[in-house]
This record gives structure tokens, sequence and C-alpha cells, in this order.
């Protein structure tokens, strides 16, 4: 249990709630108890009874005691455990629900810092994984633990009760099961666990990247790399997996070997502790079998202990976000737009080994349309946040009209638009969707914006017209419709920096071309930034910067790249080919 005492010591996430609900849990922890008390208790009154029976008793009120005992206890056993996994999950549910709703008020109010200090996939992860982990953690691992250890120390104490001498060795011989067992489960279960965890968190952020990606990869003709890419972490996981299964088997191979031996040597000692008489030899069988029940609680024990590293992480970093308080950064205006500007800029995510970015320097003036290419996980997309602010770099400086832009967040949505993968459209009209991007426009401003983007004609034709539903996420329209209703959004927010991040990645070549003639043509005046994977419509772009692991490898005008670079022409001609 590394570090468990460091990992409560300042938490004010998971105790406050026990100790609120302190009775409920008591009331958890009886039950839980009671339903193995009643099973040990049955099979305890059942040795009895079988032994007491087979002495043929001269008047079957000699057992009838035991006989209506037995009736109890296995009513008891069923009744408890129902009552206990009632009282459990309401005792969780009611905590959880709490915990997502301080959650959410944490990220609400959080939202600049969050953006500045956790990737997308992070804060993902706290609210749909971490959270399920505190769960598991009361389920899995407090309540088990709690129970073994009160079934460890009446068992203990009950047969100290007649020989404290054999009670120590019970106490040494299962404390081998309820203490041993669960350091070696965290020690070799658990970090393979933690592992397996981290592995599928860089795995998540891989595969959802080269996905995006997917025609660089097989423009490049490196579909046998990306293969190979995702099976090198699924291998990963399994063979974690397989060691996670091999160590549980022989644990529980053990814990059962250890269990056998004590129910041995309780025979043996009841053996010779009541052979005296023939009535008390009725005593032996009963506590030969009281203890089986017990094998599944002290079972439980080991492996929701080996599941706590993974709680802890997850403890640790509900707390984290809910310590950082945002930073109160002075903010600015400025005037028009003049430049961009990325100075001896390096990047890397808190925590990651790997730096993203390193020594990017870029300017960008008004009016200019930059193009940003590279294979999928070099460091576009990062280059993007810390553009709009949403990340800081590590060293160096990003400067507009020579304002840092974290001191132009409140300016963000006047200073730039974004035409991304998936823009979202709203369940409503095609004139509230476009108007999203200015709410004071009026309609006939809408309508010219709808028209700039060449969709006044399939509008029009629609029963509704401009009061046609779009539907969730824009499913009534196809995905070159849904690309062009956003710019139309973004023309109304007339931004004088447009980013476009992968706009036609899901589009076919021949829309793909007609979308990009579209938005270069109604963007002339703005500056556009362009991330991209491949080459089609590059023609339209004033400069283009290649980056390869973090730095820029290639840069300059199409045209001189196209004359001078041997490897741009090698994937400019490969890149035609394949929209032709």
């Amino acid at each position: 249990m590394k570090g468990f005492f460091e990992t409560f010591k300042h938490d004010h996430w998971v105790m406050p709630y026990l100790r609120r609900y302190r009775k409920l849990l008591g009331l958890v922890l009886f039950l839980g108890f009671m339903t193995f008390f009643c099973g040990g208790a049955l099979m305890f009154n059942s040795g009895y009874l079988i032994s007491r029976a087979a002495t043929h008793p001269y008047n079957i009120l000699m057992i009838y005691v035991p006989i209506v005992l037995a009736r109890a206890f296995g009513i008891g056993r069923p009744a408890f455990r129902y009552a206990e996994r009632l009282t459990s999950h309401n005792w969780v549910l009611r905590i959880v629900s709490d915990f997502r709703k301080r959650l959410y008020q944490a990220v609400e109010k959080q939202a600049v810092a969050i953006r500045q200090t956790h990737q997308t996939g992070d804060v993902l992860s706290i609210l749909a994984e971490d959270i399920d982990h505190i769960e598991n953690l009361y389920l899995r691992t407090v309540f088990p633990l709690v129970i073994g250890w009160l079934l460890y120390l009446f068992v203990v104490l009950g047969i100290g009760y007649f020989n404290w001498a054999f009670g120590l060795l019970m106490l040494v011989l299962l404390g081998v099961i309820v203490i041993v067992m669960q350091l070696l489960s965290v020690a070799a279960n658990g970090r393979r666990e933690f592992q397996a965890r981290q592995i599928q968190r860089r795995f998540y952020t891989q595969l959802t990247d080269s996905v995006l990606g997917l025609g660089d990869w097989l423009i490049s003709g490196r579909r046998q790399d990306f293969l190979d890419q995702q099976d090198a972490p699924i291998d990963q996981i399994a063979t974690l997996r397989r060691s996670d299964h091999h160590f549980q088997w022989w644990r529980n191979f053990a814990i059962q070997v250890i269990f056998g031996a004590a129910v041995i040597l309780i025979v043996w000692w009841a053996g010779l502790t009541f052979t005296g008489s023939q009535a008390q030899a009725n005593w032996v069988a009963a506590f030969g079998l009281a203890l089986f029940p017990t094998v599944e609680p002290f079972a439980d024990m080991s492996q929701g202990v080996s599941e706590w590293p993974v709680y802890r992480d997850s403890i640790q970093r509900v707390n984290a976000l809910d310590e950082s308080e945002p930073k109160q950064v002075a903010q600015t205006t400025i005037g028009d737009f003049e430049t961009l500007a990325i100075d001896h800029v390096d990047f890397q995510y808190q925590g990651a080994q790997r730096q993203v970015l390193r020594d990017l320097s870029l300017t960008v003036h008004a009016g200019e349309k930059l193009a940003l290419l590279g294979p999928s996980g070099t460091g576009k997309s990062t280059l993007l946040k810390l553009i709009l602010g949403d990340e800081a770099p590590t060293r160096g400086t990003v400067h507009l009209n020579e304002v840092p832009i974290a001191r132009l967040q409140q300016q963000r949505a006047q200073l730039f638009g974004v035409l991304d993968q998936q823009p979202y459209l709203f369940n409503t009209t095609v004139m509230n969707n476009v108007r999203l991007g200015n709410l004071n426009a009026t309609d006939e401003q809408v309508r010219a914006a709808i028209k700039a983007v060449e969709l006044d004609d399939l509008i029009s034709r629609l029963p509704m017209g401009y009061e046609t539903q779009v539907q969730e996420a824009g499913s009534r329209f196809s995905g070159g419709e849904q690309q062009r209703l956003s710019l139309a959004r973004i023309l109304l927010q007339d931004a004088p920096i447009i980013i476009l991040d992968e706009p036609t990645v899901s589009l076919d070549p021949i829309t793909e071309q007609h979308l990009l003639d579209t938005v270069f043509d109604v963007l002339k005046d703005k500056t556009i930034i362009w991330v991209t994977h491949h080459l089609a419509g590059i023609n339209h772009v004033d400069q283009v910067r290649f980056i390869e692991d973090g730095s820029f490898d290639m840069q300059g005008t199409p045209a001189e790249l196209y004359r001078d670079n041997a490897r741009f022409r090698s994937l400019y001609d490969l890149d035609r080919g394949h929209n032709d």
C-alpha cells in the first residue's frame, strides 16, 4: 500500500465523503459482515446437526434448535447479501452524484486554466474514468477489505477463546492471506495494471491522431507502418494482461492451499479438543466446516488491493484538478491585426517525456495564407493550441501584434475563427445555426453568408427553406454541406485570422477540392492558417511549412518547394495522382 497515507494526506475528495456518510457506511459494513457470518454460522450449525443426527437421538426435539438455526442462517445469508448490495450501491451512487456535480463545477469554473494545463484527453479521462475508478475503490477495495479484516479478527478471536495458542497459529496462517498476499498483489499485479492504463491512454491519443491523418499514411505508402504502430500498444497490453492472469492464478492457488491447510489444522485441533465424549465430538465437523465461507472475502481482499495503484492515480488527478486555481492574466485589447509571431517556442505536455515542439519560429502577416503539413503526431495540432492560447509554451513566446496571446483570451472570438474536421451543428434551423457566428446579424446578412458559400440554391429548394431543421450534429446534410454551413458561420463571425484544422479530412476528393476553392475564395481577405495532411489545394497558400518531429523541416512557397525540393515534388505528384 505504498503511498496510501500520502495520497489521503491532502485529499478533499474521498475522505470527506467517508466522514459525511459514516452512518450509512457503517450499515454497509455491518450487512457485509453479517452476510459471511451467516454463511459461516450455517456451515457451523450444519456440521453439528449432521454429526448430532448421525447419533440417532431418541427424540427429534433434541435437534430441533439446530434445525431452526439452519433455516434461519440459510435465509439470513441471501437476505443480508441483498440488503448489503442495495445499501452499498446506494451509498456509492450518492457519493458519485456529488463527485460529478463538483467536478463539472470545477471544470466550468476553471475552463481556461484547465485548457492550459490539461490535454483534452486528460479532461475526458477525469470525467469518464477517474470518477468510475473512485466508485470502484469503494465497491472493489474498501468494502471487501474492511469486511475481510472483520472476519479475520472474528475467526482468530473465536478460536483464541477456546485455545489462545492455536488462535495465534491461525493469526499467522490466515495473516499470510490477508496481509502478505495483498502486499504481493500491489507489488506485482497492481504495477502491471497501472502500466496497462498508461498504455491505453497513450494509445487513445495516438490512434485518434493516426486515424485523422489516414490519408497521409496512404499517400506516403506507409500503410504497414500505420498498422504496426497500432499493433505495438495492443501487444503490450495483451502481454500485461497475460501476466496478470498468470499471477492471479498462482495467487488464488496459493490462497486455496493455505486455506486448506488452515481447515485441516482446525479439524485436527477440534479432534484433540472435543473428543472427550460423544456429545463433544459432534462439534468437530462444525469447526471444520465453519471456515469455508470465508475463503471468498479473503480472496477478494487481494484482488481489490491489487487495483489500488489505478485508484491512487485517479484520486491524485481529481485532487490536482480541484487545486489548480486559474491564473489571473491581465487582459488587453489591440487594434487591427498585423502580425502573429511565434518566437523560439518549445513545448512539452505536463508529465510527458517527449518534447512535442522544438525551437519553432514563425511569423504570419495580415492577409497571408499559411499551410502547416507533416505526418501524424509531429505537433501540428499542438502548434494550433499555442496560437489559440489553449496551451502556454514551455519556452519561447506567442505574440499577436506584439501582445502575448494569453492576454487576448477575452477577445478570442473576435480574433480567431476555426473550421475543423467536424464542426458541430445543432438541432435547430439553418438560420439559427449560421447566426451563431454573430448573434446580432440580420436575416439578410445570414442569407448573404449562405449565398457566399454557394448553399443558397440548395436551401431555397428545401420545403422549409432557411427554417429547415438541421437535425442533431447536422445529419440532415452531407459532410461537404455541413462544412459550408460552418464556413458561413465563420463569415458572419468576421474574425481576421481563420484556423483551418483538417476541414476536408472526411470528404471525397471532388468535394474536398470544391470546398477548398470556396474557402479560399470567400476568405481571400483573411489570414489563414491551414493544417492539413496532404497537398490538395496547396496552390491556394503563400507559404508552406513542414513539421517533422517537432521542428520545421521544409519551408517556402509551393512553387519554390516544387522546383527545389525533391521530396515535396514527389509528395505533390503522388497527391495529385491520388486525387485525380
